[in-house]
């Protein structure tokens, strides 16, 4: 439920120190260093700056109306502290949740730097050109209703090329979602809440699949430096994306979720500087059968494979791999490690690892000893380690550093089945210790409602956890195929 007080006239106060990650953005942003993605449409423009550490902030269509885009949109700009102002901007109103209103952009008193337009798609050309006289570096389109949907959206489409034109302005979307960034709490979406901050880039065609992204980052304890949707790439696409991601300190590693790839020069052109310094994981949907003209999937597998980007086959892929690069080290080779308290999910674990190219770790004589004088009689010292129906915390401990100690291994997997003498939440509080190793841990704790504090400490120390040891292992072989 929204705030009763109305919010004071001021919106945001301007004297609010700007975030300190990187400098405000000057009222003539420079030129990009990254070779422009569209160059068919645009020459050299100001980057995203202005989109992600913007002083004024503009909602064109704000409005007190419930359940809009207008009022979420000003909403969250409005209660989470990004350090600029914001000014709603409706000619019809006064003012917009007690903030004054402005009836066009041209009368907002000061340089905006960035845009929101929250109004439907047959309004939004004159609103970009608006904001094109008015100086607006930076311009968020949310509606649909473009090129995609037919003859007179295509026609819009042109109108607001032709509005943007050769102008220093840029613009995200249409029919996208804005953009997210946590650790200034700029949240320029209508998106309802913000994802934790952290080191993962994630960008995406679809704004509904990233409204899923943030409400399964908030469970899984997974932090986004940035979140990005770019809608249907009227200016801004893949290789300005993946280039500001590159360059950007706070990130860490690079999501992507495609759609469509009309510019696949651009795209691969950035992946292939990018991909050297920073993990770029890709999910690409296929359109055929929407009249697209498809990419070849073996064509673009190959140029994924040649300039460092890894390829999963799903958006649960896509997920799981972005909550390991999140937590924990990329393993250096493909060698795993599994410990677990019942033999059958640890074979399954070994048979994924193998289909994905991985395998599993051959302990040397010195930590197979090691491993003899933890386990029971009835245990066997070889990988997978099953240390059996009654594994204590204790000896899921020094299983695990005995694992962690041998060169052969590159990684953890533990698994943990909910058996009568297994204590799931104390077992996760032994590994907790390990959630910064040198090597990767994962860990699969099998079950429902009997695991679940279990996890939840998991997540929340930064160990990944998944349901099934399958997966596990699967993921493990994305992240070394990925290193390799």
């Amino acid at each position: 439920m929204l705030d009763s007080t109305p919010p004071s006239d001021a919106a945001l106060p301007s004297d609010t120190a700007p975030p300190s990650d990187t400098a405000p953005p000057s009222d003539t942003a420079p030129p990009s260093d990254a070779a422009p993605s569209r160059p068919a449409l645009r020459a050299r423009r100001p980057g995203l700056d202005a989109f992600v550490q913007p002083r004024h902030v503009a909602v064109i269509g704000a409005t007190d109306a419930p359940q809009s885009v207008g009022r979420q949109a000003f909403w969250n700009l409005l209660t989470h502290p990004f350090g600029g102002t914001v000014y709603p901007v409706n000619p019809n109103r006064a003012s917009v949740l007690g903030v004054k209103a402005y009836p066009t952009i041209a009368e907002v008193p000061a340089r905006v730097d960035l845009a929101l337009i929250c109004t439907p798609a047959i309004s939004t050309p004159d609103l970009v050109q608006q904001c094109v006289d008015a100086g607006v570096t930076g311009v968020i389109v949310f509606a649909a209703g473009f090129g995609e949907s037919g003859p007179e959206g295509a026609r819009l489409e042109h109108e607001l090329r032709a509005a943007l034109g050769d102008s220093p302005t840029r613009l995200l979307g249409p029919n996208g979602l804005g953009l997210i960034r946590p650790r200034t709490q700029l949240n320029a979406t209508f998106a309802r809440h913000l994802p934790p901050e952290g080191s993962v880039g994630f960008v995406s065609q679809s704004g509904a699949l990233l409204t899923a992204v943030l409400d399964w980052s908030r469970r899984e304890h997974v932090g986004f430096s940035t979140v990005l949707s770019l809608g249907t790439m009227l200016d801004i696409g893949w290789g300005e994306a993946i280039t500001f991601l590159g360059d950007d300190p706070r990130t860490r590693s690079i999501l992507l979720y495609l759609e469509t790839i009309d510019d696949a020069r651009g795209l691969l052109s950035a992946a292939r500087e990018v991909a050297l310094q920073k993990p770029i994981i890709v999910v690409k949907a296929s359109r055929r059968g929407q009249g697209e003209v498809a990419l070849d999937d073996a064509v673009l597998d190959a140029a994924f494979r040649r300039t460092g980007v890894l390829r999963v086959p799903s958006i649960a892929g896509l997920f799981h791999a972005a909550e390991v690069l999140a937590k924990q080290a990329r393993p250096l080779g493909p060698h795993l490690t599994v410990l677990t308290n019942a033999g059958g999910p640890g074979l399954l674990a070994a048979d994924a690892l193998e289909e994905n190219g991985g395998a599993l770790a051959a302990l040397s004589e010195d930590t197979r000893a090691r491993l003899a004088e933890t386990l029971p009689s009835e245990s066997s010292a070889t990988n997978p380690i099953d240390l059996q129906h009654d594994a204590t915390p204790q000896r899921y401990a020094e299983a695990l550093d005995a694992a962690l100690a041998d060169e052969a291994t590159d990684g953890v997997l533990a698994i943990l089945t909910p058996q009568a003498l297994t204590d799931p939440e104390a077992v996760a509080d032994r590994l907790r210790a390990h959630a910064r190793a040198a090597k990767p841990l994962i860990a699969s704790f099998m079950g429902a409602d009997d695991v679940a504090n279990a996890t939840a400490l998991l997540n929340s120390a930064g160990i990944p956890t998944f349901a099934y040891p399958d997966t596990a292992a699967r993921v493990f072989g994305y992240l070394w195929r990925y290193s390799y």
